[in-house]
């Protein structure tokens, strides 16, 4: 690989200033990452531990590798940018000598690297970096590596499109210790992808890239952790993203903001991710289900075959000792050791009469699925719902109700009942104290608008009285005046009169035309 004079003297001269700034630390494993503003390069140099991040340069970058500690509930992020991760490579393998390694040209990328690596050659891009650890690097042999035949053109797979509120890339814990043994935790899509009061962990020997983009202004966490240090001041992290390395791994229009304090309730705390449901839910794609009738648990994408136990608590409660607790008692069972459950804090509508929705009531939402149609989720809710009935009271619980797939409600008919009920004592007595308030005076009766009459829509329809005198009509006009119809012989003339005739039936009308001498009925 060829390196441009330039980039070797800066280079070289950063290495010396950071050796003399590191001679009194621990020999902690970290990486060194040499970035080009035009083009990406690539050397190798022994361990180094940055701490002197006010460094500035726009050609090089170290890193800080330092591990702490810290209890709380963990996200940790899936996906990386490892040269040594044989998914993140087209070919589906790590290259070797022969291969001709190939990055796209208009992306930016940050590799990680472990090992030593023989290439054959490398297209690099115009934005990128490559952190190497002790030991790691990148050498062209002169010859052919055996066992790595002809050579291919491998391609770095493109990161670009990873989004930070994709619940399918991330993996929760409730400690530190279970994320590092893979201890995770099964949530609703909402609380799958980071929360407000969660502690965000980028694995310490890899490095990523991410778009968190999202319909709010920023994305709220309480510390963020990348390359093992862990940032949980805003200022602090907040120039991170500004640097080089900042850039090229966490990327779009909403930024990660630390700082966030932790949830400092017992009984657990909302996860805040209800904003962002449309755009976490947008990743996920719904099986089609066969149970006959799917639960749509609060914070999901989905609907689901299974059951849903909804916890009521009092004082006392503690979420993370109640989670253990159904862990300790049913979880380990061979009979539901493939279930899954996932344990929190929602925010419920409460509906009136199961119909109006009036406010929003905290309660614990147990989401039980078994992958199959809910039989032996129905069976676990059950058992939950006997423990609560038999303990519930000496752990801050009052109360619970179990809705499955199958349909079949327990343990929230009686609440049903005094819901209903409550609602229309309170409608009775709204009602009640108006007719009251009205008939003293505080509240004056809104005016209604005058209904109207029988004789009104009579005269509006036309319609007389019954009894009344008959309406024999109208004046025809045209009717008896001479004076408007043409002279015509014995019509209106002398003698016209005798034209018209009165009998005991009517009055008629004689045709002058006609001739009664010419024509006999009686003969």
């Amino acid at each position: 690989m060829r390196l441009s004079r330039f980039v070797l003297r800066v280079f070289f001269k950063q290495v010396m200033k950071c050796k003399s700034f590191t001679e009194h630390l621990p020999p902690h494993l970290c990486a060194l990452v040499l970035v080009t503003r035009l083009e990406a390069k690539v050397a190798y140099v022994s361990t180094i531990l940055l701490q002197d991040s006010r460094m500035k340069t726009r050609d090089l970058f170290l890193l800080l590798c330092l591990v702490r500690a810290a209890s709380a509930l963990y996200k940790q992020w899936i996906p990386d940018t490892n040269y040594e991760n044989e998914t993140n490579w087209d070919k589906g393998a790590v290259p070797c000598g022969n291969d001709v390694i190939q990055f796209p040209p208009q992306r930016r990328v940050s590799v990680f690297v472990e090992s030593m690596h023989a290439v054959k050659e490398m297209r690099m891009p115009v934005h990128g970096e490559f952190i190497l650890t002790p030991g790691s690097g990148f050498y062209v042999l002169d010859g052919q590596e055996p066992g790595c035949g002809q050579g291919v053109v491998s391609q770095f797979k493109d990161s670009e499109h990873l989004r930070w509120f994709d619940p399918v890339l991330w993996h929760t814990a409730a400690t530190r210790d279970d994320l590092e043994h893979g201890n995770f935790i099964f949530s609703v899509h909402e609380e799958s992808v980071p929360c407000r009061y969660d502690d965000v962990v980028f694995k310490e020997w890899s490095s990523f890239r991410v778009d968190t983009s999202s319909s709010q202004s920023s994305s709220p966490v309480k510390s963020v952790s990348v390359l093992g240090k862990k940032f949980d001041s805003e200022s602090e992290f907040t120039r991170y993203l500004s640097s080089q390395s900042g850039q090229l791994q966490f990327h779009g229009s909403s930024p990660v903001a630390v700082g966030n304090p932790g949830c400092a309730d017992p009984s657990g705390c909302d996860c805040g991710n209800a904003a962002n449901h449309r755009q976490i839910c947008s990743t996920i794609t719904c099986p089609s289900l066969s149970c006959g009738k799917p639960l749509l648990p609060v914070g999901h994408c989905c609907e689901v075959c299974g059951a849903i136990v909804s916890v009521h608590y009092d004082d006392g409660f503690n979420l993370q000792a109640y989670r253990q607790r159904i862990h300790n008692l049913f979880l380990t069972q061979p009979t539901y050791k493939s279930t899954q459950l996932g344990m929190s804090k929602v925010l419920k509508s409460q509906r009136l009469m199961g119909i109006i929705p009036f406010s929003a009531a905290e309660e614990i939402q147990v989401l039980i699925l078994d992958g199959e149609e809910g039989a032996r989720s129905a069976a676990l809710a059950q058992d939950i719902l006997k423990d609560v009935r038999t303990y519930g009271s000496s752990i801050g619980i009052s109360g619970a109700e179990v809705q499955t797939s199958s349909g079949s409600q327990s343990g929230g008919s009686a609440g049903m009942v005094v819901g209903v009920v409550f609602g229309v004592l309170i409608i009775i007595a709204l009602v009640c104290v108006t007719a009251v308030l009205i008939r003293k005076g505080v509240l004056k009766a809104p005016s209604m608008p005058s209904m109207p009459t029988l004789s009104s829509l009579k005269r509006q329809s036309g319609i007389g009285e019954l009894g009344g005198p008959l309406d024999h009509g109208f004046d025809n006009p045209m009717f008896d005046k001479p004076g408007l119809m043409p002279d015509i012989p014995s019509l209106y003339g002398a003698g016209s009169n005798h034209s018209i005739s009165m009998t005991q039936t009517g009055v008629y009308f004689v045709n002058p035309v006609f001739d009664d001498k010419e024509t006999d009925f009686n003969a």
